[in-house]
């Protein structure tokens, strides 16, 4: 079993969205979404909306909480747990063992296994004040990162958004110990 967690990088749900689907296509998956996403209406889609398409798409209730995503780990082994979107907040508090929300104890307990986490970025401060926790945690045993380009860099030249549409080569890399490369798109 995947595990796909959801952190609030609003604008790009949508794309992760469409990933969640293409790997629930082969591969039983279990959807976990950080508290912010499980309780913020946006412009882009109101929260119950989305937890009510993570559960569809999945076929499982959704994992919101710190106390249902402690057990994936030895109790409830996945294969490998995707974040995408993982906003730099989370990607922060992983870096520097920060577990405050459902998805970061997810990605603790997870790791606790020696199985890859994926992390799919979307961060508007990744090339300044995030850069690293990148850094910290490229060198981290089991963690890989799913490509990643400047979306903007005439406008926010510090942003940094995962193609996700490489999510499913990386994870296949992943399960392999392999980084997908190339890392860093133009």
């Amino acid at each position: 079993m995947i595990g796909f967690a959801l952190c609030g990088s609003f604008c790009t749900v949508r794309s992760a969205l469409v990933e969640l689907e293409r790997l629930c296509a082969a591969n039983e998956v279990q959807g976990i979404v950080s508290e912010t996403v499980f309780a913020t209406d946006t412009r882009f889609a109101r929260a119950a909306d989305v937890i009510e398409e993570i559960g569809q798409i999945t076929g499982k209730p959704v994992i919101h909480s710190i106390v249902e995503a402690e057990p994936l780990g030895p109790r409830v082994p996945l294969d490998a747990l995707i974040i995408c979107p993982c906003t730099g907040n989370t990607l922060a508090k992983m870096a520097n063992g920060i577990t405050d929300t459902a998805v970061t104890m997810a990605a603790k307990a997870h790791l606790r296994s020696n199985r890859p986490l994926v992390i799919a970025l979307a961060s508007n401060d990744a090339l300044s004040s995030n850069l690293k926790n990148i850094g910290a945690l490229l060198t981290r045993k089991n963690v890989y990162f799913v490509p990643m380009r400047q979306d903007d860099p005439k406008d926010k030249p510090h942003s940094l958004v995962a193609d996700f549409g490489k999510l499913e080569e990386t994870l296949d890399a992943a399960l392999r110990g392999k980084q997908y490369q190339r890392l860093f798109q133009i």
